[in-house]
């Protein structure tokens, strides 16, 4: 799953949570999706910051991260907070179980490697429980250097063959309309 590098990331946000910095509105939409005590999954955790607000809101929340001084990080900056160190694409529902949500933000998308897109929310797809749902956000421009461009016809023929629908697409994890800038995506299995 792994692709480009994420030069600057974890710097940028060590610095805006210590600052004390509002990073919580991935987490107040995917919140706001679920039942109290809902099972999450956060794909692609990062430093930890998703996973630990959902954990803090209530949430079984399962935070998976390829990147070893990410996951290191994540565990110095929110102790407690289970990270495994592993791709997605090894995950298996015999391994880590289903999900009521798997939550794919922060640019992930953008940041695999390149052609394995389908494999991934295929993958993710399967991690679902029934009425599951994927929450993924990526910049459409403005992105990272590192970030390859993923236009939003691109992602819903991935999503669509990999037997996902689009429930929604707005601009912000606001719930802005939908623009050129940032995209926020709502999926759920097609069948």
């Amino acid at each position: 799953m792994a692709g480009p590098a994420r030069g600057g990331y974890a710097e940028n946000f060590a610095r805006l949570v210590a600052t004390g910095a509002d990073v919580d509105g991935e987490a107040r939409l995917a919140d706001a999706l679920l039942p109290r005590g809902a099972r999450v999954l956060d794909a692609g955790a990062g430093m930890g910051r998703v996973a630990a607000a959902l954990r803090e809101r209530g949430h079984e929340v399962v935070a998976v991260e390829p990147d070893p001084a990410l996951v290191e990080q994540a565990r110095r900056t929110y102790p407690g907070l289970e990270v495994l160190e592993a791709d997605v694409l090894a995950l298996s529902p015999d391994d880590v179980g289903t999900f009521d949500l798997v939550v794919c933000v922060g640019n992930v998308l953008v940041f695999l490697a390149e052609g394995t897109e389908r494999q991934v929310l295929a993958r993710l797809r399967s991690l679902l429980r029934p009425g599951g749902r994927i929450l993924a956000g990526f910049h459409l421009r403005g992105a990272p250097a590192a970030a390859r461009h993923y236009p939003p016809e691109e992602l819903v023929a991935d999503a669509e063959a990999a037997g996902l629908r689009v429930d929604l697409r707005v601009g912000s994890y606001e719930l802005h309309p939908a623009n050129d800038e940032y995209a926020v995506w709502l999926l759920s299995a097609a069948d």
